[in-house]
């Protein structure tokens, strides 16, 4: 059994070292970047190019995004405000985790849909929102609710929305300034005197190799991000609820439950509890996946998921 706190602590680790990892990749990147893409515009090797505009035009998209997260998301999904009255355990266990936090009450909303699932969105506590399905709300105990509640309070604590967003800034850039390298060549640049200067052809190719991998890079690690931050969201339920039983029976039941989330989409699949799309989390399913195809997951496993819950409870995995 690993206590809750050297979990919280070690999943913790594991995600700065995700993240300084992207910090420093996304340098090198940049660099290399605007050194190549200044050299097309006919600058010196050594400046920084169009990375401000770049960072500024990347910075507003996503900032927009960011701002309005939570109404883009729950208007894309249909979801709708929460009476109390109707869906009392759903109110009153966000409540209860939600003094045990030390956070505002989230809003809640609901999606009329049968199939299992919630998500949380919001770009920090006093502006959070936690979102469930009909079929989540009807098809679980309250203790399970409990437990899955207390996971998307989790995301909520840990401004797993607020490190996405500067994330994607980040991944925009590279995007934009790999764009732009590439534009910049296909029309010509400045050829009639790269001959001139060594240094910048070998930097030029060296820009449109980082061109081309970067994005691809960037999303993978960006996922891998994701996928760590589950883990965290989990890891906090269990620290909250102070029992991993519920979130536990609730993420076997949710992922055997066989009903498609219509509202979901790829846009929004990363931030329910368990992707929305069936078939991803069947093991029997990616059996047949290869180990690279993985990387482009939004979520972990989730037989991974239960097996470091189980780490942290007295319970043993159910066989079969």
């Amino acid at each position: 059994m690993i206590n809750i706190y050297e979990a919280e602590r070690a999943n913790k680790i594991k995600s700065i070292i995700v993240v300084a990892g992207f910090i420093v990749f996304v340098g090198l990147t940049v660099y290399v970047l605007s050194q190549a893409l200044g050299y097309c515009w006919g600058y010196q090797v050594g400046g920084l190019g169009g990375v401000g505009l770049a960072l500024i035009i990347s910075g507003l998209i996503s900032y927009g995004g960011y701002y309005f997260s939570d109404r883009i998301v729950l208007t894309i999904s249909g979801a709708k405000e929460a009476n109390r009255k109707k869906y009392f355990d759903f109110y009153t266990v966000s409540e209860n985790l939600a003094i045990g936090a030390g956070l505002p009450k989230p809003k809640l909303y609901v999606i009329d849909d049968s199939a299992p699932n919630a998500f949380a969105t919001g770009r920090d506590p006093k502006h959070a929102v936690i979102c469930a399905t009909t079929g989540l709300i009807d098809k679980l105990s309250r203790t399970e609710l409990e437990g899955v509640l207390a996971h998307e309070l989790s995301h909520v604590r840990n401004y797993d929305t607020r490190l996405q967003s500067l994330v994607a800034v980040m991944v925009g850039l590279i995007a934009l300034l790999g764009d732009w390298l590439l534009r910049a060549r296909l029309w010509g640049g400045r050829d009639r005197d790269r001959n001139d200067n060594q240094l910048g052809s070998i930097i030029l190719v060296l820009g449109i190799v980082f061109a081309i991998l970067s994005p691809i890079i960037a999303q993978l690690i960006q996922l891998a991000i994701s996928r760590r931050r589950e883990f965290m969201a989990d890891t906090g339920s269990v620290a909250l609820t102070r029992q991993p039983g519920g979130l536990i029976s609730a993420l076997e039941k949710i992922s055997k439950d066989t009903e498609p989330l219509e509202v979901a989409n790829k846009a929004t699949a990363h931030l329910y509890i368990i992707n929305p799309f069936k078939g991803v989390n069947d093991p029997e399913h990616r059996r047949g996946v290869d180990r690279f195809a993985s990387l482009f997951n939004t979520h972990p496993p989730i037989e991974e998921r239960l097996k470091a819950l189980y780490d942290m409870s007295y319970e043993k995995p159910h066989k079969g």
